[in-house]
């Protein structure tokens, strides 16, 4: 099981380090062909196929043709590493434009395709769920993603104790439902979806 740390270790996300412009060793001794970008990738793929539990740095080497330790000239650890492969796979996420959908069906019409978008995402990579649990999840993509939330809830009309709880409600369905996508059947998640949206428009009409 993945944590955001193992114990006794004290780490920061890999959004908040500053890598630096110049390595500590020559440009010229780092393995060819190989970029922080084209790694991610290959993490992607790798945890798809795989899944979480087998992945490693050793296997992922392994499929790109080099040594383990040519992967750390682009990264300091294989959490930051998965921190990465997060963000990317939520870049697959369709992100409304404005603060909801077409025009006819505004913020609802909004959030159910950022909720099905995101359920779309966690079935295609089920490592998706555990990892979003064990990081801190800031990514751009990520932040991206609670900026479209954000614009949805304020669309609703909501404010103060009430939209700080339609909101949370959203992100605990999301992040529950969305996290057993691929044993929920997208119907029933739909229908309870709907629900949700049901109840936090009579809060919004009340």
């Amino acid at each position: 099981m993945v944590t955001a740390a193992d114990p006794g270790e004290t780490r920061t996300s890999v959004w908040l380090v500053a890598r630096p412009t110049t390595p500590g060793r020559r440009r010229t001794e780092a393995p060819s062909g190989l970029d922080r970008e084209r790694i991610t990738a290959a993490t992607v793929r790798l945890l798809d196929a795989a899944g979480l539990a087998r992945f490693s740095m050793r296997r992922l080497a392994a499929g790109l043709g080099v040594t383990a330790m040519s992967l750390y000239w682009y990264v300091d650890t294989k959490h930051d590493l998965l921190e990465l492969a997060l963000d990317r796979a939520l870049g697959e996420l369709a992100l409304p434009a404005g603060s909801g959908g077409p025009a006819e069906t505004g913020w609802t019409g909004g959030l159910k395709d950022l909720a099905r978008a995101y359920r779309r995402v966690l079935a295609d990579h089920p490592w998706v769920a555990p990892l979003s649990a064990a990081y801190p999840n800031i990514g751009p993509h990520a932040r991206a993603f609670d900026a479209a939330l954000q614009r949805l809830m304020d669309a609703t009309g909501l404010v103060g104790a009430t939209r700080t709880g339609a909101h949370l409600a959203v992100r605990q369905f999301l992040h529950g439902c969305g996290g057993a996508a691929r044993r929920t059947p997208e119907g029933d998640f739909c229908l309870a979806l709907d629900v949700l949206i049901a109840g936090i428009e009579a809060k919004a009409t009340a």
